[in-house]
């Protein structure tokens, strides 16, 4: 069965685009793409079972996007991956690749 974890729209000690700005879709799609590679930089790529994407959500003002982290809770290393990308996310954008094993 899948499942995910949200684990934002960008790192967490950074501001992002905010619903209402002008071209905001396009800044958060952006921002929520540039913010996959940067964990995918640190935690390493994910396993079979786990995948980076980002989700839409509705709000009362719009609609919203963060990064999710999908993952078969039957396959414990995706499990672990996802729950890993949830404690150990970047939180700057200026974070370098520290790739290191689980």
């Amino acid at each position: 069965m899948f499942d995910y974890i949200e684990i934002g729209p960008a790192p967490a000690d950074e501001s992002c685009a905010q619903v209402g700005d002008p071209d905001y879709s396009e800044k958060a799609l952006k921002e929520c793409r540039r913010f996959i590679k940067l964990i995918r930089s640190k935690l390493g790529p994910e396993p079979e079972g786990a995948e980076l994407r980002v989700k839409s959500f509705s709000h009362d003002f719009g609609r919203y996007y963060e990064v999710v982290c999908y993952y078969d809770s039957d396959n414990e290393e995706a499990m672990e991956y996802a729950f890993r990308c949830e404690r150990e996310a970047p939180t700057t954008w200026d974070e370098k690749e520290t790739t290191t094993p689980s």
